[in-house]
């Protein structure tokens, strides 16, 4: 009999099974439930079950990222909400406006841990997999049913392996082998499945990089996507870690739907196009495209390496007339950070707009939405039609560096072109 993939070993053990195979429908326990600004809406459904307490309220973990500082009054009534609903159940892991998106911060607060299943009402709970857990996004009524009972049901997804090997050239980043990828294969080439990463590539990545591609996989159509964890993972939980956990690794011998590799010495900066994410480009193909705005930020690419790449390209240089770049940092540690490192310093001298860590424009509530057929070139994962709040508006999507070099020309630019000047 074959081995076990790693959604397999994971969704067993969190229904209390010997085993499990793909298709198969499980009741499943998480670790952690995740919510965010969208916790209010879920609460009314949650009070229509007839329930009044939610039965783990400590694997309960809320944000307020996706619309902070409050950008109306009902926004503002939304948040209170929340912090009332947070101290009638005694949520322990909640962090308020300005704390960061919630990926990110449940990364640095080692809320979610390797081996755990954590399910989420928002999209890019994928984003998970690069601390080797099994994340996956949900709907609101469904997170309104965990509330209330503790389990969900679940069907076993079949498994993809992405075999990654080759050495990352000078330029290419994470980001732009998602792009890739996606592009290959379709927004739907990864449709409900368990994505593996594998390889030397990977491993050879930062902390920083692994996380985008996970991330990345919600629009690869992935119901989970996971990187094997190794030591530099153990080493940043180390003095984070809030409680024992137990890795989980694919068998060798196990069965994949799908297998695929990538050399990755052979890609090149990639952007995807409007208005999908797998309308993909390479950055040479675009170059000039004119934008009027650039926005650094969110929970793919608004980490401290992203922000140290846009700094290298904006440092002595001035965002162009007639285009705007906005900084939104990940969370208020890399916020931070980038003070102590004067990040933050060189972004205001080039002419650009510094945000309170959140979502900010990404999901079109508030803070740099475009006008109508104004271009915007952003490091954020998604850029279907009228995502930025404005249908006309269209949206590319590249790696930090490319935006930051966008930002100081006005055209979308190869940063290796200012970078060599």
């Amino acid at each position: 009999m074959a081995g076990y993939t790693f959604a397999e070993k994971v969704l067993a053990r969190a229904a209390g099974l010997r085993e499990v195979r793909a298709g198969q429908i499980v009741d499943a326990r998480p670790d952690i439930v995740l919510s965010h600004d969208n916790t209010a809406a879920i609460y009314q459904t949650f009070k229509k079950l007839g329930v009044s307490r939610v039965k783990h309220p400590e694997r309960l973990a809320i944000t307020l990222d996706h619309a902070v500082p409050a950008p109306t009054t009902q926004h503002a009534q939304n948040h209170a909400e929340v912090r009332q609903f947070v101290r009638e159940q005694g949520v322990q892991h909640f962090f308020e406006a300005g704390r960061g998106i919630c990926h990110q911060v449940l990364s640095e607060e080692a809320v979610v841990l390797p081996g755990e299943l954590i399910l989420g009402a928002d999209s890019h709970t994928t984003h998970f997999g690069w601390l080797g857990a099994f994340g996956a996004g949900i709907g609101r009524s469904e997170v309104a049913a965990l509330w209330a009972t503790g389990e969900l049901w679940l069907r076993v997804p079949e498994s993809m392996k992405v075999v990654v090997t080759g050495e990352w050239r000078t330029g290419v980043t994470a980001k732009d082998f998602c792009l890739k990828l996606i592009g290959d294969l379709g927004v739907e080439g990864g449709i409900y499945m368990s994505v593996e990463f594998h390889g030397e590539a990977i491993s050879a990545l930062s902390l920083d990089s692994r996380a985008v591609i996970p991330n990345m996989m919600a629009e690869f159509g992935a119901k989970t996507a996971y990187l094997p964890p190794d030591q530099a993972i153990f080493d940043y939980l180390a003095p984070r870690a809030r409680r024992p956990y137990t890795p989980v690794y694919p068998d060798p011998d196990a069965e994949y739907a799908a297998v695929h590799h990538y050399d990755v010495t052979g890609i090149e900066p990639m952007v995807a196009c409007p208005d999908s994410p797998d309308n993909v480009k390479p950055l040479s193909a675009v170059a000039g495209t004119p934008v009027q705005q650039a926005f650094l930020g969110t929970c793919t690419n608004g980490r401290l390496e992203d922000l140290a790449a846009a700094a290298t390209v904006l440092r002595g240089r001035k965002v162009a007339a007639g285009t705007r770049l906005l900084v939104i940092p990940a969370s208020s540690e890399v916020l931070k950070a980038a003070l102590q490192l004067g990040y933050i310093q060189t972004f205001v001298e080039a002419g650009a707009m510094i945000g309170v860590p959140g979502c900010g424009p990404c999901m079109g509530n508030h803070m740099g939405i475009p006008a109508p057929d104004e271009a915007t070139i952003s490091s954020a994962n998604r850029n279907f039609r009228g995502r930025m709040g404005t249908a006309s508006a269209p949206i590319y999507l590249a790696n930090p560096a490319v935006v930051a070099a966008s930002a100081v020309t006005g055209v979308i630019t190869d940063p290796a072109s200012l970078l060599t000047r």
